[in-house]
């Protein structure tokens, strides 16, 4: 694992990047990692844009805050997933614009909010569950979505925006980009394209060992 300081660098540097490209705005979104020690996670209301790597908060594993800005609201969150999947080494909340949009126009299915379009939403994201509508920081939420941490790689969070875990900031990253390209692809076509052949997907998952 990479020393605090580089996680949290690599934080900053993350979420300068998705700030920049929109992907949130404002002082939405959160980001987190995990350490040895406990966890990283950015501060409430927080811009992802200016994070400053000492400010950026530090609880420990019973969830009490150890140093830097007060942590964020979602942290419960985020702890649900690390404690439910032990391969999970950040976290990602966005509030992406085409993945919002597309829960207030409809999603695909509850259990996958977007067909299998594409061969790498197969591989590097797979199958997105539908969370229902609860307001920001609810605790239902938390439990609903540490159920699904060992399952999935992200759930969508009706109205509110995507979360998404993987073995690093950068990880994470990637699937988040991945998952709102291609709901920009979907939505770009209103909706109306066929996904991968059944055939398809199971190559996928044989050649690449990946879910769907």
């Amino acid at each position: 694992m990479k020393n605090e300081n580089n996680i949290r660098e690599e934080i900053c540097l993350i979420g300068e990047s998705l700030f920049r490209r929109r992907y949130t705005v404002g002082s939405s979104g959160n980001i987190s990692a995990r350490l040895d020690d406990g966890w990283l996670i950015t501060p409430t209301d927080a811009c992802l844009g200016t994070l400053d790597p000492a400010a950026i908060a530090k609880v420990n594993h019973k969830g009490e805050w150890v140093n830097g800005l007060k942590p964020s609201k979602t942290l419960l969150l985020h702890q649900g997933i690390y404690r439910n999947n032990a391969n999970a080494g950040a976290v990602l909340h966005t509030h992406s614009t085409e993945l919002v949009l597309l829960t207030l126009l409809g999603v695909w299915s509850e259990e996958a909010i977007l067909p299998p379009i594409t061969p790498y939403q197969v591989m590097k994201v797979g199958k997105i569950p539908l969370i229902h509508y609860q307001r920001p920081g609810a605790a239902v939420v938390a439990n609903q979505v540490a159920e699904l941490a060992n399952s999935v790689r992200g759930v969508m969070l009706e109205r509110l925006g995507p979360v998404v875990w993987g073995g690093s900031v950068s990880h994470a990253s990637y699937i988040l980009e991945e998952l709102e390209e291609t709901a920009k692809l979907w939505l770009k076509t209103e909706k109306n394209i066929h996904p991968l052949s059944q055939d398809s997907i199971d190559e996928l998952r044989v050649t690449f060992n990946c879910r769907w």
